[in-house]
């Protein structure tokens, strides 16, 4: 399919395109079906409240029907979730979702004992209950993790507060996610010549990628204009987050936010803090970085709407899709061929829905469902589309992984491991792209992009990360988080990333409002250190070949069954400490060094 001159309609989208979300469920009848099934299952699991300290063989029952429970409710939340992205409008899909989601808080209440009772057996009768049945041993890391919270377990009818909160506690995300994707609309963004370009969240950064600078600059202030004209409506939604979250790590008696989303997935708080310390030492790089892209843009003053734009002119040509899934494809030959089968079979059978249509979801992501992950995009045709499809597979091949390798209660890996299986499959596809060209010009392309990658994933992400930082500690010390609040501190750390070479719009103040992923719990750190440990276990794949692909691969297939650092550990990168962070800065210090004398000659 080529690229769209205006968002079609999702009928419009040719099947090959879109994807089977018809695997998990052939008919939406059926999905009803099960979700009657789920409600039954609810009342037998709340039954066993008061016994799982009675034997080995009541806490083995009732956990073996939990985690078929959990099956079905993954089941039902894939197929509505994916169905609602299609079209966020379509509400027979928005009503769907809300039913699942009210399944799951049902669930969550109706189990609610489930912690304080594990919790409250002795080591030794769980030593004799892990001896007198062996069907346990399934749930050994299930039950571990539970235990290792108690200091953060409240009593059974605290439990079941929390529990019925869960919904409310989803709230600002779903409002925001409404809000942006289906209710939010922009002026058409118009370029040097007067023409009209319909601007959407997802045409978005394509339109900051053109060499047309007017466009570029209408794009960037229709998108940040109409999102100031909102503003105290998404800092009421963010606020309501950010409170959320102080609600539950007090009431769990967390020292923090941070420290209880952190402890959610066994990752020190240091690794924060290392981070942001570490970009941090490293930011005369990017002070480097945006003189130089100042420079070669031939520009008086460089404008945040310079900072996608490729630095070469005439390199970035368009990739169609059949293309880019080829180039993916040769890229990741270091990985082997079992890898590269496994691939081919996602791109053959529909586990992508590829192109953008009007009130689909923005962005792009994989989603690990049981039957086959899905992955969504919005493609369009560029070197970043295409980096983006290797990035969301890599995603998608880590959930495959584990789902084969791993118990359903193991597989689910945590979001700290996350982004590494994505960014290596980019730092693989940047090196395949790098090693195959020989002309200057389109070297010189492609590590602007690779330096871009480093901009927008290390640096960006980090920045990010310290805003979210920042609203979590104001809040906790009873600073308002009004608009003109969120604005002036993220128009700060903005002026402290980029320095002074470049100028510091006002639009780019409210750029906060358009990212989702301040609705995911101090999540956006983690694109960061996944970025840093992916630079380092690409460079051992193909340093070192099939030793590194099999550790590589156990990596991949561990799910969670040990803790994230060390599954890392595994792998070859130990980011427990800053060191991954500072070598891959030290590479983004060479890469400029490189692009610095390719413009030289």
């Amino acid at each position: 399919m080529a690229e769209p001159k205006t968002i079609p309609q999702r009928d419009q989208i040719p099947v090959s395109d879109r994807w089977a979300v018809e695997d998990i469920y052939a008919t939406d009848e059926l999905w009803m079906a099960d979700l009657e099934r789920l409600k039954g299952l609810i009342p037998q699991l709340s039954a066993y409240a008061g016994k799982l300290a009675t034997d080995a063989k009541t806490l083995c029952a009732y956990l073996t029907e939990l985690e078929a429970a959990q099956i079905l409710t993954g089941d039902l939340a894939e197929y509505a979730m994916r169905r609602n992205d299609e079209d966020t409008r379509v509400a027979k899909y928005q009503e769907m979702s809300g039913m699942i989601m009210s399944a799951y808080v049902s669930l969550g209440s109706a189990t609610a004992f489930e912690t304080p009772e594990i919790m409250a057996i002795s080591d030794q009768t769980m030593e004799a209950f892990y001896a007198a049945e062996p069907g346990l041993a399934r749930y050994r890391r299930y039950i571990f993790n539970i235990r290792r919270h108690a200091e953060h377990v409240l009593s059974p009818a605290e439990e079941k507060i929390m529990a019925l909160a869960g919904e409310m506690m989803q709230s600002p995300d779903d409002i925001y996610s409404k809000f942006a994707d289906a209710d939010l609309t922009f002026p058409d963004a118009v370029d040097g010549e007067g023409g009209a370009h319909p601007l959407s969240q997802g045409t978005y950064i394509s339109y900051m990628e053109s060499p047309d600078r007017a466009l570029r600059k209408s794009a960037f202030q229709n998108t940040y204009n109409t999102w100031a004209a909102n503003k105290n409506t998404v800092a009421a939604v963010l606020n309501s987050q950010v409170k959320a979250l102080q609600f539950n790590a007090t009431a769990r008696r967390y020292a923090s936010p941070l420290e209880a989303a952190l402890d959610h997935t066994n990752v020190p708080v240091s690794v924060y803090h290392n981070l942001i310390e570490a970009v941090h030492q490293n930011l005369d790089k990017m002070y480097r970085y945006v003189a130089l892209r100042k420079k070669l843009l031939g520009v008086d003053e460089l404008h945040f709407y310079d900072l996608y734009t490729p630095l070469v002119p005439g390199a970035d040509s368009k990739i169609p899709f059949e293309q880019a899934k080829q180039t993916v494809y040769d890229a990741l030959a270091p990985m082997g061929e079992d890898y590269r089968r496994i691939l081919k079979e996602g791109f053959d059978n529909r586990w992508i829905d590829v192109y953008q249509n009007v009130g689909k979801r923005s962005g792009a992501y994989s989603a690990g469902a049981r039957v086959h992950p899905f992955v969504l995009l919005n493609y369009t045709g560029t070197l970043d589309s295409q980096f983006t499809l290797a990035h969301e597979m890599g995603h998608a091949l880590h959930s495959y992984h584990s789902n084969k390798y791993q118990t359903p209660v193991d597989a689910d890996y945590v979001i700290f491991v996350a982004e590494v299986a994505s960014t290596c499959n980019e730092a693989l596809l940047m090196e395949h792209l790098l090693a195959k060209t020989t002309d200057k010009t389109e070297r010189a392309y492609l590590i602007n992009h690779f330096l871009e990658q480093f901009r927008s994933t290390l640096y960006r992400q980090t920045m990010f990360a310290e805003f979210e930082l920042i609203l979590g500690q104001l809040n906790a010390q009873g600073v308002a988080l009004t608009a003109e609040r969120m604005c002036e501190e993220y128009k700060k750390l903005n002026h402290l990333y980029y320095g002074d070479g470049i100028v510091l719009d006002d639009e780019i103040a409210y750029e906060w409002e358009r990212i989702p992923h301040f609705y995911y719990n101090y999540y956006v750190f983690q694109y960061a250190t996944g970025y840093s440990a992916a630079i380092a276990l690409s460079r051992r794949i193909l340093r070192e070949g099939e030793a590194a692909v099999k550790d590589y691969i156990g990596f991949l297939s561990g799910g969670c069954s040990k803790d994230p650092i060390d599954l890392l550990k595994g792998a070859g990168v130990d980011m427990s400490t800053p060191d991954p962070v500072n070598q891959a800065l030290a590479l983004f210090g060479e890469l400029l060094d490189e692009m610095e004398a390719l413009m030289a000659e």
